[in-house]
């Protein structure tokens, strides 16, 4: 009776006992939002439909940024994480349940005459013992359960499906990535071959001026000396032809390797229109859309769940386990009825004393927590950054394009009146490729501003998550 009365009285004392065991919490870092309060919360499986190279109409430019998506070794690794993320989330899960397992051993072993199973290294029929030697059997179901009353188990399957939906928006941000480097060299080597068209028509102008001027030589209109300059821009010309001619193929090799295709062939492709300005709201709410928030969110909702378990591993752990099987000294006995044995068990863990175990890996889960944190609003603060830095530049461009066309225009003006000229026979015909040269040169510089342009609004479209265009 008084045993009985001391566990009863056990029990409560102990949960008593694990009630006040030391714990602490350390401070935790504020999540900041992305910018007046936007919420970066998205419906898991709903990621935006961000497909903003579309808009350019260029097949080609799809063809490349899908091959580049399905195939650079980026995204293999990417598939590859998220597919060891969701295997390590699985394993979590299964520790949550109910375990069965079946077990079968059989055992030979010799009896000794001096031990506690003295009696069985003898023989005695009327005993039932045939010693020393004997031949073991065991088989049967074993059962276990650990109930999870604190939540300890589900802490961490929310924390292992944390991070498997942070390693889905990493593969969307490997996805972004990929597109916008395919697209901003696609359209590089668009104004490279475009500047490189304008240099041959420069090149055909400076030909016009050298063979006129040799003509004049050779009449004895002219010296030698006066067609000097033209042949130096000449050479000049063909030098740059010829840079403009390694970018182009740079630019290949490197779309190849982001492409994991050796067998890539562009072609001419107008560049896209310069806008007038810029739209009225940037849609600052698409920082929502950006992939790298997203992972980094999602890794501070799985260290929240990694502080959940951690706090929950102070409490008792409840396990239940059970068996069914079949036991026999003698493997003829072993199918017997009689060999049958059954039992369930209740166990009971609490932790008392661990010298520090339990609050030093509270600690670290809670550090942990601060770090995602810490990363999550450095990344805001560098994606609020990178708009206002992109745009800045994308509203410059704007403005030197403008300015640009009008120098175009009045280039053009000369031009029309050198040729006006020649109609009427004031001048000669290399005096309009003369005047000619300065307008195609202004089209190279036009050219390379639009090129420039094109550049930034890609950079802008990546920073806002997915083109400011859809906002």
């Amino acid at each position: 009776m008084k045993r009985s009365i001391i566990y009863s009285c056990s029990l409560p004392l102990s949960l008593l006992l694990v009630a006040c065991a030391p714990s602490h919490d350390t401070a935790s870092l504020q999540q900041h939002a992305p910018l007046a309060k936007i919420d970066t919360q998205l419906t898991t499986g709903q990621w935006p439909k961000n497909e903003w190279w579309k808009d350019f109409h260029d097949p080609r430019l799809d063809a490349l940024i899908a091959k580049a998506q399905a195939d650079a070794p980026d995204m293999q690794i990417a598939r590859q994480r998220i597919a060891l993320a969701e295997a390590q989330a699985k394993m979590a899960a299964a520790a949550d349940g109910p375990q069965v397992d079946f077990s079968a051993d059989a055992e030979r072993q010799k009896m000794s005459a001096e031990g506690l199973m003295g009696p069985f290294a003898l023989t005695d029929p009327a005993a039932g013992t045939t010693g020393p030697w004997y031949t073991n059997g065991t088989f049967g179901l074993t059962a276990g359960w650990d109930l999870d009353l604190w939540g300890k188990n589900r802490a961490q399957v929310e924390a292992r499906i944390g991070k498997v939906n942070a390693q889905k928006a990493e593969m969307e941000q490997t996805r972004q990535l990929l597109a916008s480097s395919v697209a901003r060299l696609y359209w590089e080597w668009q104004t490279q071959s475009a500047i490189g068209n304008v240099l041959t028509a420069i090149k055909q102008e400076q030909d016009n001026i050298i063979a006129a001027d040799r003509e004049l030589y050779q009449h004895g209109i002219t010296s030698s000396v006066e067609g000097v300059e033209t042949d130096i821009n000449s050479s000049k010309t063909d030098e740059r032809l010829a840079e403009v001619s390694g970018k182009m193929k740079t630019i290949e090799a490197r779309l190849q390797a982001l492409t994991n295709d050796t067998s890539i062939k562009l072609t001419p492709h107008a560049l896209p229109k310069v806008e007038a300005s810029l739209p009225s709201t940037l849609g600052y709410e698409l920082l929502a859309r950006r992939p790298d928030l997203q992972e980094a969110h999602w890794y501070i909702e799985a260290s929240l769940s990694q502080i959940d378990a951690a706090k929950a591993a102070f409490y008792p752990d409840v396990n239940l386990m059970a068996f069914l099987q079949q036991d026999a000294l003698h493997l003829s006995d072993l199918f017997r009825s009689s060999a049958q044995q059954m039992g369930v068990t209740a166990g009971f863990t609490l932790p008392i004393f661990d010298s520090g175990r339990l609050n030093a890996n509270l600690d670290i889960a809670q550090a942990q927590s601060n770090l995602s944190v810490a990363n999550y609003n450095k990344a805001v603060v560098d994606a609020v950054n990178q708009v206002a830095r992109t745009a800045s530049e994308v509203e410059t461009l704007m403005a030197k394009n403008q300015h640009q066309q009008r120098v175009e225009a009045d280039a053009a003006r000369v031009v029309g009146l050198a040729q006006a000229r020649l109609s009427a026979g004031i001048i000669a015909g290399s005096r309009v490729s003369e005047a000619r040269i300065p307008a195609l040169q202004e089209q190279i510089a036009g050219l390379t501003l639009k090129g420039q342009y094109v550049d930034a609004t890609l950079q802008l479209t990546s920073a806002l998550g997915g083109g400011y265009h859809h906002g």
